[in-house]
């Protein structure tokens, strides 16, 4: 898919032009991905940059900005994410996610987790900060059992009244399916978290 013309108006030609014609708008790519368009990558790369047909996000990885009426659009966490990655097997979310549980948690975050089983740290990539955390477990998308659970999990982390939201915690179980709250439980859980609220179940 060709891209829309440089912001000076330039036109592309040659290799760089064809190049440029293999990248899709709104799109992440590693500088191995786009070595398979180019016969001479680097050179290329830096030709992109400098007439925006490519955004630098962080070492090796580049994104092609897709045009909107507001200006060029930022590349989506998912995005980001798969390329940092090289994988599909990762869950983004921000600790903000808690408040629709119903547990009492009103804090919002400035802050993106990234449950994988790749990395872990902190990375920064464009101008957004990352919480990579490897984790053996996690579902494929939220869920409220899920979020209960990992809220319970990483609840020292949390800007919350630590009492108020397990008193509120134990009083919400009631409300859950029991065979798939305990099959999340179990999956996600950790051991003080299993152990919390296996203790409410009186088990």
């Amino acid at each position: 898919m060709a891209l829309p013309a440089n912001p000076a108006g330039t036109a592309l030609k040659g290799a760089l032009a064809r190049v440029a014609d293999k990248l899709c708008p709104g799109t992440v790519y590693r500088r191995e991905d786009l070595a398979q368009f180019s016969n001479a990558v680097d050179r290329h790369l830096r030709s992109l940059l400098s007439v925006g047909k490519l955004q630098k996000l962080a070492p090796g990885l580049y994104h092609v900005p897709r045009p909107s009426r507001f200006g060029p659009l930022p590349a989506s966490d998912e995005e980001l994410v798969r390329a940092f990655l090289r994988d599909d097997d990762f869950l983004v979310f921000s600790p903000s996610a808690y408040n629709s549980v119903g547990l009492g948690t009103t804090q919002l975050y400035n802050q993106t987790l990234v449950y994988n089983h790749k990395r872990h740290g902190q990375f920064k990539l464009g101008n957004r900060q990352f919480d990579f955390r490897v984790k053996p477990r996690f579902p494929k998308k939220l869920t409220s059992e899920f979020l209960y659970v990992d809220l319970l999990n990483n609840l020292s982390e949390l800007a919350e009244d630590r009492d108020m939201v397990l008193a509120r915690a134990r009083e919400k179980l009631v409300d859950y399916d029991f065979t798939k709250f305990k099959q999340a439980l179990k999956a996600y859980g950790n051991m003080a978290t299993r152990k919390r609220v296996q203790e409410w179940l009186g088990e």
